[in-house]
């Protein structure tokens, strides 16, 4: 995460071009307290997950962490992608029923 500093100097708008006030203020990354998670894995997968950590140049726990995350946020898009969908399929008309007869397709 990284910080931004948000400044507005004479001339900016709603700012009168003879003042010298400079407002500044700066945006910090909230950090959120950390506790611990026991879990159990064989060891198979202990030892995978230290090698894909290592190549990564992270820790096991970060690495964890991380995977962790982007689940959760797979699973956020999926359930706003799918209210959607649903909203749409709430919204559209004719109920599935066709507007035309199945003879009115064919010349017989």
């Amino acid at each position: 995460m990284t910080s931004r500093r948000v400044c507005q100097a004479p001339g900016a708008a709603g700012h009168d071009l003879n003042s010298v006030d400079i407002t500044c203020s700066t945006l910090y990354p909230v950090v959120m307290a950390k506790r611990n998670l026991t879990i159990q894995l064989d060891e198979a997968t202990i030892r995978q997950a230290k090698i894909v950590a290592a190549h990564r140049g992270m820790s096991l726990s970060g690495l964890v962490a991380q995977q962790l995350n982007e689940l959760a946020e797979a699973d956020e898009r999926y359930e706003r992608a799918r209210a959607v969908a649903l909203e749409a399929l709430a919204g559209a008309s004719g109920g599935g029923t066709p507007a035309w007869h199945r003879e009115e397709l064919y010349d017989r």
